[in-house]
């Protein structure tokens, strides 16, 4: 009962979680920079404790949604990275690390939290547990190979690092989360999730926290560059959600499947993004990355707000 109390109420505090993490960071950076190498580790408790609800009948599920997953892959790794991309190269010319991060900011897989705000507005669940299941299966190999497809020649990186980071981080805890759920025939992640809901969120904001320590020099001083690189990944933030719902009704998809596509393409696991950023790229390369942080879950519940919850009205009253 406990625990269930603090999830209710880490749930509603999400949008603020996230931001004050960065700040305190920042702040404390000192008292925390010997923690980061907890990072990866937390993160792989937090994929591990995601995957215990997902089953891999649930991968077969990739055939009854064959057309609005690809959608879905196209905009969080082909049409998100490359405006990314594009737009860095016009605001940031040569700065190499910042537009790197920029792109790596959307290049990321779908964010997992994508799955709570699915369920508030009646989207497709199943369909966002797909996206979700495969993305994480698939970023290992999409993510370094678009960076070395745009960044290869001109900034050092060493993609089979990045690759391996990500199988460690993503890929074998959700196979394992799985694998006990499967065993287990669910008795692990009904006795286990009201547990780890509220840890998984209390992990959020140390990975968040831990993160902003370790790029806290670059933040001390808020400099015009910072306020333009905040106002450039907003922008790009923005737009995830807005191609995704552009695409989704230009297919017109049923509303559970739109609301799904929504939230999948405009979030990201950006935690991912910054411990990829932090371990394997010079810091500058995590700035644009820990300041998606910021608007992620405000973001996300404005479009709930303003695109989802109409969409799922409309239904209602037309089910009445």
């Amino acid at each position: 009962m406990f625990f269930q109390t603090l999830n209710k109420v880490l749930l509603k505090l999400m949008p603020i979680i996230t931001p004050t993490s960065v700040i305190i960071g920042i702040v404390f950076s000192e008292s925390l920079q010997p923690f980061i190498f907890l990072v990866p580790w937390i993160f792989a408790f937090m994929t591990f404790s995601g995957s215990l609800q997902s089953k891999f009948a649930d991968i077969k599920s990739v055939v009854h949604f064959a057309r609005p997953l690809l959608t879905c892959l196209i905009v969080l790794h082909l049409l998100m990275p490359f405006i990314a991309y594009g737009i860095g190269k016009i605001a940031f010319q040569n700065d190499h690390y910042t537009i790197i991060g920029l792109v790596l900011a959307f290049l990321i897989p779908t964010g997992v939290s994508s799955l709570i705000w699915v369920s508030i507005y009646k989207g497709n669940v199943i369909l966002t547990i797909s996206i979700i299941v495969l993305d994480s299966f698939l970023s290992p190999f999409i993510v370094p190979a678009v960076l070395q497809l745009l960044f290869g020649t001109t900034v050092h990186m060493d993609a089979f690092e990045i690759m391996e980071g990500l199988i460690w981080m993503i890929v074998l805890p959700s196979i394992l989360g799985m694998v006990l759920n499967e065993t287990t025939k669910g008795k692990i992640n009904e006795t286990l999730a009201p547990i780890f809901a509220p840890v998984s969120k209390l992990c959020l904001g140390a990975v968040v926290g831990l993160n902003g320590a370790a790029i806290a020099p670059y933040f001390h001083e808020l400099n015009g560059k910072l306020l333009f690189i905040s106002v450039v990944v907003f922008v790009l933030a923005c737009s995830g959600y807005l191609v995704s719902w552009v695409i989704s009704s230009m297919l017109k998809e049923e509303a559970g499947i739109k609301i799904a596509l929504i939230f999948n393409g405009g979030m990201r696991n950006i935690s991912a993004g910054a411990v990829i950023a932090i371990t394997y790229f010079p810091a500058p390369v995590a700035i644009p990355v820990i300041i998606g942080m910021l608007f992620q879950q405000i973001l996300a519940s404005l479009t709930g707000n303003f695109i989802a919850r109409p969409i799922s009205k409309r239904v209602k009253e037309m089910s009445a």
